[in-house]
Parts: C-alpha cells; sequence; structure tokens
C-alpha cells in the first residue's frame, strides 16, 4: 500500500457507477474503454418539441426491483446515488451490518437534485390542482435527497453534505470527503456525484443558451469532444460514487486499494454565471493547486480525464490550460462521449474513471473524434484506449457559475 507522492493520501477502495454506458463499474470501463461509439443516447419523448431532444440516458436498469419501496422516497438521481453507493461499498468488501456508522461520512454533489420530480408534480398543480400534489414534492425535490438516501440505506451516521457547484460538483464532493479523512473526522466517506436531468424546461433554456448539441440527425455522433467540428454538449445521467478510507483504516483491515487520492484544488473564475474565463486562469490556478496538494510535480502526470464538455470555448480554454501546466507529456482523455455529460455526477463518474485508468495502465479513448481542432494544443486519445505506463492522473471539472475542481489521483 505504498503511496507514490509525498502527501496524506486517501485510499480508494471501492468504486461504483450508474451510467449511459453501464450499470456498473465494470460494465461503464468495458464500454468507455472499447465501444467506438455511445450506445445510450435516445431522443425522449417528453423533449420532442425542443431543437435539442436527445441525452444520454440509462436503459434497462431496474430500479424498483434493485431498491425496492425505497424508490417511493428517491428521485431518479437519488435513486442513481444509492444503487452506485452500495456497489462502491460491496467493491471495497465493507458490510454496513457491523461497522461503525458514526465513522462513516456522505458527500454527494449535484447540480439540480430532484428537478425532475418537481417538474413532475408541477405539471400536477397546474393541471389536477393543489389537492392533487404528492405530499412528498419537498423531500425528492431537495438536492440532498441523494445524500440522505444512501447515508438511510447504508446506515452511516458520520457527517454528511450535499455539494452544488453546478457541473463540479462531483469533484467538489469527493475533494470535501478528502479533507474530512484528513481531519480525522471520519475512517471511511463514500463520495461522489448523481444527476438525473429530463427538464423540458432545463433543456429549452440550455437549448437557447446555444450550449447542447443539436445534430438531431445523428445524436450518437454529436457529443465530440475537441473535434473541430463539435456544436455543444449532450446531457447525460448517472452516478459515480467512491469509496474513500484513512489508510490506516484500510490497513488494518487489509483492503484491497484501487487507487490513492492525493490531491484537490478549487478555485472560482468570478467572471460570470455560465461562461468559462476565457484566459483559462481559474482552471490553471485549480490544476496547480491540485498539485500542490498532492506534492506530486506536474511532469509526474501521465494522464488526465479532462472536462472536455464538446462545447466549442469549453474545450479552447482547457486544453489551453493543460498545456501551459503539463506540457506535451499527459495523455488527455474525455469519457463525456461515451457517458454524455451528467452534470453534478460528472466528476463522480469521471474520477472513478480515473482510477480504473490508473489501475489498468489504459487510458481510454475520445470516440467521435474525428478531426482534432488545432488549436487544442495537447494529446487528445482518439479512437482505441492507449496502454501506457504512468503513476499519476488527474481529473477535472469545470462547472457554471465558474466553479474549477481538479482531483489528483496516484497508483495504488
Amino acid at each position: 500500500m505504498a503511496q507514490s507522492c509525498g502527501s496524506w493520501s486517501a485510499a480508494v477502495t471501492g468504486i461504483g457507477l450508474v451510467t449511459a454506458a453501464g450499470h456498473s463499474a465494470k460494465e461503464t470501463w468495458r464500454e468507455v474503454t472499447t465501444a467506438l461509439s455511445p450506445r445510450g443516447v435516445r431522443s425522449l419523448a417528453s423533449l420532442r418539441d425542443l431543437p435539442c431532444d436527445f441525452m444520454y440516458t440509462v436503459e434497462g436498469l431496474d430500479l424498483e426491483g434493485r431498491l425496492g419501496r425505497a424508490t417511493l422516497l428517491l428521485d431518479r438521481f437519488a435513486q442513481f446515488a444509492v444503487i452506485a453507493a452500495r456497489e462502491a461499498v460491496a467493491d471495497a468488501g465493507l458490510d454496513p451490518e457491523t461497522w461503525d456508522g458514526a465513522r462513516v461520512a456522505v458527500v454527494v454533489g449535484t447540480a439540480h437534485g430532484g428537478l425532475l420530480y418537481y417538474d413532475e408534480q408541477q405539471a400536477v398543480l397546474s393541471e389536477r390542482g393543489a389537492r392533487r400534489v404528492a405530499p412528498k414534492v419537498a423531500p425528492l425535490s431537495m438536492p440532498n435527497n441523494a445524500t440522505g438516501g444512501i447515508c438511510q440505506d447504508l446506515g452511516a451516521r458520520g457527517p454528511s453534505l450535499t455539494v452544488s457547484t453546478a457541473c463540479a460538483s462531483g469533484t467538489d464532493a469527493i475533494g470535501t470527503a478528502l479533507g474530512w479523512l484528513r481531519a480525522n473526522r471520519c475512517d471511511i466517506a463514500v463520495a461522489g456525484g448523481a444527476e438525473a436531468l429530463r427538464s423540458p424546461l432545463m433543456f429549452a433554456s440550455t437549448c437557447r443558451m446555444r450550449a447542447l448539441s443539436t445534430r438531431v440527425d445523428n445524436p450518437a455522433a454529436a457529443c465530440r469532444p475537441f473535434d473541430a467540428g463539435r456544436d455543444g454538449f449532450v446531457v447525460g445521467e448517472g452516478a459515480g460514487l467512491l469509496v474513500l478510507e484513512r489508510p490506516e483504516h484500510a490497513r488494518a483491515r487489509g483492503a484491497t486499494v484501487r487507487a490513492h487520492l492525493a490531491g484537490y484544488g478549487s478555485t472560482s473564475d468570478a467572471l460570470s454565471p455560465v461562461a468559462p474565463d476565457e484566459s483559462g486562469q481559474g482552471i490553471e490556478a485549480a490544476l496547480r493547486a491540485a498539485l500542490a496538494d498532492a506534492e506530486v510535480a506536474a511532469g509526474d502526470i501521465g494522464h488526465v480525464n479532462a472536462h472536455g464538455t464538446s462545447t466549442v470555448m469549453n474545450d479552447l480554454v482547457e486544453s489551453a490550460a493543460l498545456h501551459r501546466v503539463f506540457g506535451d507529456r499527459p495523455l488527455v482523455t474525455s469519457t463525456k462521449a461515451m457517458t454524455g455529460h451528467a452534470l453534478g455526477a460528472t466528476g463522480g463518474i469521471e474520477a472513478a474513471l480515473t482510477a480504473l485508468a490508473l489501475e489498468e495502465q489504459l487510458v481510454p479513448p475520445t470516440v467521435n473524434l474525428d478531426v482534432q481542432d488545432p488549436d487544442v494544443p495537447v494529446d487528445v486519445v482518439a479512437r482505441a484506449a492507449r496502454p501506457a505506463r504512468f503513476a499519476c492522473a488527474a481529473s477535472s471539472s469545470l462547472g457554471f457559475g465558474g466553479h474549477n475542481a481538479v482531483l489528483v489521483l496516484t497508483r495504488a
């Protein structure tokens, strides 16, 4: 269990994923490393009148069968979160029946929370009146529905928090958990992000912002990070949760460590509610802060799972910042081309995929990348996964409101 960096690192002992690419970490990893195109892109009837009527969806997952009556008290995003948390805990070899729940923390990031159920009940109010509105709108629509649901499901009675920093939420949640573990506020933390946005109102608004791809003739090819022909992102849904432990706790129980979470950096552009700072100073500062926190040199980073949304400006700003910090060395990818942009969940999903890349020494490809934008000055892995030897990797997230967050992970 030797650590490959000088800082205090948390042990990553469990990984759980629910994505449009797969219902588990194993399925998702297999899909993002071997598939030539995404499988989960669907046009939704509820979005039929919009110029952007498609998204990456989680198909074929029996939520009620997996969760039973708990589904009645969980919005879709929280259902994903509980399933991913269960997988991560089982993967870590932990038993909630026997652990000290008072030393288990839960931190979940989400951008929108239970907006889907809120939208459904708003329609009930408008069409059928106040007496037909469900009494559970408040608990299901609150962003903490996932955090509370995981705590209740696992008997986690330690510190808990819901983080909402737009598309950086999942990354900030994991970084918050790292701080709690370092401060000895808990021995175990279940941390990551969850999202399930199918709101016609939100889709319409984001289309009007020209942030979403309008490639309705070929939705499977619409999300194309760093490609010269990109025209916007495609919304995804799902959850990504990690089990993090204090190293001595993992060591004492003989846990298998998948990776180490070594550093976290967070900054704000303080500029715009929607647009990134075109100078890239904010994300560059977050990258450097995460490196300093991990006590890792820029030259040690061999792989970056980039935010890579497939919007023109994000990809230019982020890739320029990556080049200024790391130069030409790291292999860069954006797995959003396989999972979609899952907003507040994306940081959790991509941190999990970064840990798996370290473990497998394999960098997933950026699918749909046919012609790399000549103004993107980094080595983007395209078409096929690339084997590589690297001990350190980073996962970056940029969120509306100017939020920038970065995690540094190292090989176990």
